[in-house]
């Protein structure tokens, strides 16, 4: 399969039936469009597009006047009592009200009050198109910028291979330069010691001799404690690493041919079994060394004890007969083996090279049976194979990827297209299913085997690239590491080698559904956000009495803020981007979504289904939104401008930047927050720098810098804004404290109409270096002031008279602080006072992870996501109630 031509999306509702939605009715369990069959699509379709005067519907007989109303002129829209009626006659007279209901305002989710035949069509595609790009399983790679870690030792040659060593515990690495130096790490990739091979002996000088030749490959016998390694001498060195010295304890010399590549095998549950070494030659061969007694050693020892390793000339190696046996295997391959495998349950040995005709080679040791021989275009650089899933991927110089069975060497089962240049390592991650290949661009490709499509591309910016320079790798770049009894605790990881620098990834072990909606409906698995990822921010749609968190590893959910429950759950938003700030559209049907990397999305919050992209004009961080009441809406962040977009009826998918406001070098530094006051006609935004500026929505400008930093004093960042809706919208009270800005844990009470701009100001927190990250008041009264620290602690101070007149020179004066108590471990990204059920409730979401529903009076009302569900009208469900004796 050639993944590197797109897949064109095509009108299919005709054809097909519709994809289920996600989002199901609460009380039948169907979704609306999966009770849309083709041919009540057809029959929608007849009524849409047919004046409607006395029109009946009929199953048999299409729309006579149908060609009347095609000549381009747009499709008159239904209000939902006619919607109703409509789908009733097509679908069935027993369908619910309320499931029709639901279904009209999922289509319009531009609350325009009307359905049109274009509006149905695109939803049930878009639909369909997230139901198909959700069913692609994300990539396993969990990180986007892998630690590099400089190999000084290596003298700035490639590291041929890196090493795993799990005993004795805990995990170590072991890398082996070209040179020959052999440097031993700890699990976190620092030097424990170094120490390099050993040369001939006939060039001894001062006591050293020092090698002169390339190694070829390396591989741990896990039973001896030992590291064989292959040079290009046409020798074995066996490096001991078993006490807290690294030494070389044997050398195996005389091979007729260099030996290139290497694989060891032995019984992990019983270490006293024969043990194999196989080595691939540069002329094709294979030679098998049969270890008889490991708990013996590997070869007899020599009588007397010298400084220097044992030496043994290879067509010596009879004289230790009762501790090894020797066979070889000439002409397997007509080019050199590059790489080595074994499968003990078959006596299987595999090996590749870069010849045509025996680019794989699968021989059973015992030579009974017919080897299978597979043959590749220009050969094969690196293999893998995977029992459990029969499988076997290669690559090579023809840049592919190509997936075969154990048991068909004829015809592969995929080629995977998209690397640039030829491809050095290939590894099959069994866990999830997922093939990861790297060339040598450093480009690292992860794969699904099941569609065969590219998840991930990662480009390794490793320090020694040089533009038009083609980067020096060793002959085997990866190491692959599983969850096993190898890593104990540790988290499946790759290491990749490229010249003297390694890259660290770490992966997941589970397989990921893609970015897309999922629901809490009939779901037998809770998972609450308090065991979840950390939360960047959150907020409440009071429209459809819903919480929205936002999560840093770019999930959305949605839950039921009068019980608790999940409704909503959007995956994989920004793919592997951190999602950084969220608003909701005057509708408040729509969410809008931004993330590290300058995207921003429009989600619709009844499915979940992603109406439009708006265009980035930098690839800097997102971090804030402001939505004005014509659902024109401004986006600020490291790009330092405001970005207006226009999302009120558009029906593109894709939504251009407004660059019309004069935004333009008025901030320095990266614009943190936002805040509007519509009764003013203002915005606020507050940059990094620490500087206020207040902009008059008409004229799209700057009025007046409310704080601007001076060459004599520098400013702390304004972390959080926050207007008082309800001063700003009295006459009265208009030209006092409307403004909240909090910096450095001092708050400030600004006027941004009168002459005199503080009208208070207190230091929120004693402790030093405490930041408050988020303010929210009670909006209709303006009564209460929320804040949340970055220590995880909530302080509510009454404002009711505060910031009401000027205070004196010099005098920082706190309100009454009504309630203190620390709510969370970590820092509050989000707060926000709820009016629900005629009371004060206060909305808490941490970097912890978790996100909870307080009183105002410091009870918990409950995390959401916990198994106990609460009901928000009954004090007694709530958790500091039910945790009370």
């Amino acid at each position: 399969m050639d993944t590197s031509k797109k897949h064109k999306n095509r009108w299919i509702i005709y054809e097909t039936e519709v994809p289920h939605s996600r989002f199901c009715d609460a009380a039948s369990g169907v979704s609306p469009a999966e009770k849309l069959t083709t041919t009540h699509l057809q029959l929608l379709r007849n009524v849409f597009t047919c004046p409607r005067d006395g029109a009946q519907v009929h199953q048999n007989r299409p729309c006579e006047r149908r060609r009347e109303n095609r000549g381009g002129k747009e499709e008159q829209g239904m209000k939902l009592e006619e919607f109703r009626e409509v789908v009733k006659s097509v679908v069935g007279s027993d369908i619910e009200d309320s499931w029709i209901e639901r279904f009209f305002n999922e289509v319009d989710c531009c609350c325009s009050g009307e359905m049109s035949w274009q509006k149905l069509v695109s939803y049930l595609q878009l639909e369909y198109t997230e139901r198909e790009r959700s069913s692609i399983p994300r990539s396993a790679l969990l990180d986007t910028k892998p630690q590099i870690i400089h190999c000084l030792h290596n003298k700035r040659q490639p590291t041929v291979r890196v090493l795993a060593v799990s005993h004795p515990p805990p995990l170590r690495y072991i890398s082996v330069s070209k040179g020959g130096q052999v440097t031993v790490w700890n699990s976190s990739l620092h030097i424990l010691k170094s120490a390099g091979l050993a040369g001939d002996l006939t060039e001894e000088v001062a006591n050293t001799r020092r090698f002169r030749g390339w190694t070829t490959d390396a591989v741990y016998m896990g039973n001896f404690h030992k590291v064989a390694i292959a040079t290009d001498c046409r020798d074995l060195h066996f490096v001991d690493i078993s006490t807290a010295s690294v030494f070389e304890d044997v050398q195996l010399f005389g091979f007729r041919s260099v030996p290139t590549a290497l694989c060891y095998w032995h019984d992990a549950q019983h270490l006293e079994q024969p043990s194999l070494l196989l080595l691939g030659d540069e002329k094709g061969g294979i030679h098998l060394m049969r270890f008889l007694s490991p708990p013996k050693g590997l070869f007899k020892s020599r009588y007397k004890r010298e400084k220097h390793p044992q030496r043994i000339f290879l067509p010596d190696l009879h004289e230790h007969s009762d501790m090894v046996t020797y066979s070889h295997f000439p002409n397997v391959h007509k080019e050199p083996i590059n790489r080595v495998m074994f499968e003990p349950r078959t006596n299987v040995v595999m090996a590749s090279s870069e010849s045509d005709d025996t680019s794989v080679v699968f021989m059973n040791i015992s030579l009974k049976q017919e080897p299978y021989i597979w043959k590749v275009k220009q050969g094969s650089k690196c293999f893998d194979y995977s029992e459990s899933l029969q499988l076997m991927a290669t690559g090579g110089c023809d840049r592919t990827i190509t997936l075969w069975t154990r048991f068909v060497t004829s015809s592969p089962v995929a080629t995977l297209r998209g690397h640039k240049n030829p491809v050095l390592d290939v590894a099959i991650y069994e866990p999830v299913e997922q093939i990861l290949s790297y060339s040598r661009d450093a480009e690292l490709r992860v794969w699904d085997i099941s569609s065969h499509q590219c998840l991930k591309i990662l480009r390794l910016h490793f320090p020694c690239l040089q533009p038009g320079r083609l980067l020096e790798h060793g002959n085997f770049p990866f190491l692959l590491l599983h969850r096993s009894p190898l890593l104990q605790h540790d988290q499946p990881h790759l290491i990749i080698a490229c010249k003297d620098y390694l890259a660290l990834l770490h992966l997941c072990d589970t397989r990921r559904g893609a970015g897309g909606w999922l629901t809490d409906e009939g779901e037998e698995r809770r998972q609450s956000v308090d065991s979840g990822p950390a939360l960047s921010c959150a907020l409440y749609n009071s429209t459809l009495r819903q919480v929205v968190s936002g999560h840093v590893d770019s999930s959305v959910c949605v839950w039921d803020v009068e019980t608790g429950r999940k409704r909503l759950k959007i995956e994989n938003a920004h793919g592997e981007e951190e999602l950084t700030c969220m608003t909701l559209d005057s509708s408040h049907r729509r969410l809008i979504t931004g993330a590290s990397n300058g995207t921003i999305k429009v989600w619709n919050l009844l499915n979940g289904l992603n109406l439009h992209k708006l265009e980035p004009v930098t690839q800097s961080e997102v971090s804030g939104f402001t939505c004005l009441h014509d659902n024109q809406l401004l986006a600020v962040g490291g790009s330092q401008w405001i970005i207006q977009y226009n999302i009120s009826a558009t029906k593109d998918l894709y939504v251009r930047a407004d660059m019309t406001w004069k935004s333009s070098r008025v901030h320095k530094s990266d614009i943190l927050g936002v805040c509007q006051c519509s009764a003013l006609g203002v915005i606020a935004t507050a940059s990094y720098d620490g500087e206020v500026i207040i902009w008059k929505l008409e004229t799209q400008g700057p009025l007046f810098h409310l704080q601007r930093k001076t060459e004599r004093e520098a400013l702390p960042p304004v972390d959080c804004l926050l207007f008082l809706q309800h001063r700003a919208g009295n006459r009265k009270l208009r030209n006092r404290g409307v403004l909240v800005s909090s910096q450095a844990g001092t708050l400030r009470f600004w006027s941004v109409t009168g002459q005199t701009y503080i009208y208070g100001q207190f230091l929120a927190s004693e402790e030093p270096g405490d930041h408050v990250l988020s303010l929210s008041s009670d909006q209709l009264e303006n009564t209460i002031l929320v804040c949340g620290d970055k220590t995880g602690r909530i302080q509510i101070w009454d404002i009711s008279k505060y910031g009401l007149e000027i205070p004196n020179t010099g005098v920082c004066e706190h309100p009454p602080l009504l309630q203190c108590w620390r709510a969370h471990r970590g820092a509050i990204v989000s707060v926000e006072v709820l009016d629900v059920a005629d009371r004060l409730f206060v909305l808490i979401a941490s970097a912890d992870g978790s996100a909870g529903l307080w009183t105002v009076d410091g009870d918990q009302v409950g995390s959401f996501g916990q198994e106990v569900k609460w009901n928000i009208y009954q004090p007694a469900t709530y958790k500091s109630s039910i945790s009370q004796p």
